[in-house]
Formats: structure tokens, C-alpha cells, sequence
């Protein structure tokens, strides 16, 4: 089917910083897809599984290029690898879980590689924040719940949690279950409710999901109880019970 589509032809020498998606392969774009078929490289972060990388042609190069498992690349590494790769005319790959733009280092760099002269395309996919979220049956907006929503990272000790408390009815906190204690605790001291919903998805969209429904105030009793392992959304606000109502797991999905 996708042959039949007019799809971009990745020419030589060019580098697509692509979104994955959540991790089910079933929701990468036709661009993604159309990409993988294409690239001489794909270099790749942790959260990119085997049946996404088994896309690739058969000849492609995979190279890792995450930060679990005692590996850690440097961004500056990687986005000097891009260049490096690009400039041999390979047709370069960068494949990222979710959306490149959204908490991916996606524009650090496409900086780098408008910097030395590397053309580029953005290929959007679709973050874990939303599309993660709707596999558990958790939608980030409603209209009788909220016009609002906030989308941050849990582990920027900057964050303002006090303003993101007043100013969002829903948040949707990225890399944050190692600081969920403390966040939650923050967004208490700022006034948020002790029995406010909050929804943590691990391995959102994957056969391995798993979904803990708890509360601010109940949260760091409910973790111990069911201890939760990255990668993990997280949903505060209103719109967490509608999951009772809305979702519809895949029966490889498990509470």
C-alpha cells in the first residue's frame, strides 16, 4: 500500500530527524515508514524496538545511540555524527521515540545540522504524551474538564511548580517517576488537591503497558505498593477517571 502513495524520496547525503512514536510500530507515520525503507543509517535512541528497527532495509546500519543499559552518548556526540555520516552521502536516519520536537533534542540538532550546512527534514511522530496517554484510555483535553494543559519534564529542578499548579488543570509530566514523590509533594504546597487523579502509564502503547491510577496524596504509598519502571507518562487532572468510561486495552494491555 504505501508504494502506491507519493512519498519524499530521501536523497544522499541528507539527514530526517524522525518521531517513532509511543512504541508501538502500528502508530509510526507513512513518513516514518517511507524513511525506514530508504536510510543507508539509522541511528537510534533505547525506546526504538526491534520491530520498528526490523523496518529498515536489510542492508541498512543500525547504530545505538541511547543512554540506558551503562551506554551514554553525549548529545553533542550524536548530533556530530549526523554530520559526520551525512557528509559521506549516506542518507542518515535519526529515529527518536515520539515526537522529535517534543522533549527530544530534535531542534538542538537540526541547529547542528543547518550550522555545517547538512540538509534536513523533520518528520513529526506522535509524543507519548498524547498518543501514550490515549492508549490507556486518558485524553489531555475535554471540554467539560479542561481548556488547558501543560506538557513539562520531571527532572529540570527549575521547574516552576507553583505557577504550572495554578495556571494548568491538567499536567502531563514526561521523565519525572524518579521525582514523582517530590513533584507531587510541590504541587501540593502549591495548592493542588491531596485526592486530585493521577494516571502513570509505563510502556505506553506497548504489550507490556501497565496503567496505576492513584492520587497526589496517595501516590507515594501506591508506588511502593506497585513499584513502576521507566519509560513512564505521567497524567494529573481531571481527565484521568474519564479512562474508566473511554478506554478499550488491547487485550495484551495489563493493570
Amino acid at each position: 500500500m504505501i508504494e502506491s502513495l507519493s512519498l519524499p524520496e530521501f536523497p544522499a547525503g541528507h539527514v530526517w530527524l524522525c518521531g517513532a512514536g509511543p512504541g508501538d510500530a502500528g502508530l509510526l507515520t507513512l513518513h516514518a515508514a517511507n524513511a525506514l525503507q530508504q536510510a543507508d543509517v539509522v541511528v537510534h535512541d533505547a525506546l526504538i524496538g526491534a520491530d520498528i528497527l526490523g523496518m529498515a532495509r536489510d542492508d541498512a546500519t543500525l547504530i545505538y545511540a541511547g543512554k540506558r543499559g551503562g551506554q551514554s552518548t553525549s548529545q553533542g556526540e550524536i548530533s556530530q555524527q549526523l554530520v559526520d555520516l551525512a557528509k559521506t552521502g549516506k542518507r542518515v536516519l535519526r529515529l527518536k521515540g515520539g515526537d522529535p520536537f517534543m522533549f527530544g533534542r530534535g531542534a538542538e540538532e537540526a541547529q547542528v545540522l543547518a550550522a555545517n550546512d547538512i540538509p534536513f527534514r523533520i518528520v513529526p511522530g506522535i509524543s507519548a504524551g498524547i498518543g501514550g496517554l490515549a492508549s490507556a484510555g486518558i485524553p489531555v483535553t475535554h471540554r467539560d474538564v479542561n481548556s488547558a494543559v501543560t506538557f513539562v519534564t520531571g527532572h529540570d529542578d527549575a521547574t516552576d511548580w507553583q505557577a504550572i499548579s495554578k495556571a494548568s488543570p491538567v499536567i502531563v509530566i514526561y521523565m519525572g517517576l524518579k521525582r514523582i514523590d517530590r513533584i507531587a509533594k510541590s504541587l501540593l504546597q502549591s495548592g493542588r488537591e491531596a485526592g486530585e487523579p493521577v494516571a502513570i502509564v509505563t510502556d505506553a502503547s506497548l504489550p507490556t503497558q501497565m496503567v496505576l491510577e492513584t492520587t497526589l496524596g496517595t501516590l507515594e504509598a501506591d508506588l511502593e505498593n506497585t513499584p513502576m519502571t521507566p519509560p513512564a507518562i505521567i497524567c494529573i487532572g481531571a481527565t484521568v477517571p474519564l479512562r474508566h468510561i473511554l478506554k478499550e486495552e488491547p487485550t495484551w494491555a495489563t493493570d
